[in-house]
């Protein structure tokens, strides 16, 4: 029986991956003993992200937001308690850009572009710090749909906090 009890442990992130809201990203570990999260937890959390992907890699930092709706969820978070924003500044403003510009740019598919369209998809919004994106030469209709441009990474986060989203430390 014990046996039979590890092995259910040992594969259950695997039994549950066809359940994740983003599929394909956001991988987390099980942790069967943590605090319990209340039933009636709301989460308005803002991520930062500032340092680009190598080109045609995906940007880790963006995956962070799919590991976080991913584990909350397979936790007993309901998705509609989750809501993310993304503030993308500085190099990684370029990993916001639609596949085909990004191809153009670099030669390589965008590999954050996946990720980012489910996210969209499940509740976050995602901003693009409009001095970054003009210095990197990003325009909005070259961005990922859906993506929105802010005039500075400083005015999202703050009109962010207004609206109660606390900022990610990590």
């Amino acid at each position: 029986m014990k046996y039979l009890l590890g092995l259910v442990l040992l594969f259950s992130p695997f039994i549950n991956a066809n359940e994740q809201p983003i599929n394909g990203f956001g991988n987390y570990y099980n942790v069967p003993e943590h605090d319990k999260i209340n039933d009636a937890t709301v989460f308005k959390i803002a991520f930062d992200v500032a340092d680009g992907a190598k080109k045609g890699e995906q940007n880790n930092s963006i995956n962070s937001l799919a590991r976080f709706i991913n584990m909350h969820v397979a936790h007993g978070v309901k998705l509609k308690n989750i809501q993310l924003a993304l503030d993308v500044h500085g190099s990684a403003s370029v990993d916001v850009l639609a596949n085909s510009e990004y191809k153009k740019r670099f030669s390589a598919d965008n590999k954050n572009q996946a990720l980012i369209e489910q996210l969209l998809a499940n509740n976050t919004q995602v901003y693009v710090c409009g001095q970054s994106a003009t210095h990197f030469k990003v325009t909005p209709e070259l961005l990922i749909d859906g993506v929105k441009m802010s005039l500075s990474a400083m005015t999202a986060h703050a009109q962010l906090q207004q609206q109660g989203y606390t900022l990610n430390p990590f």
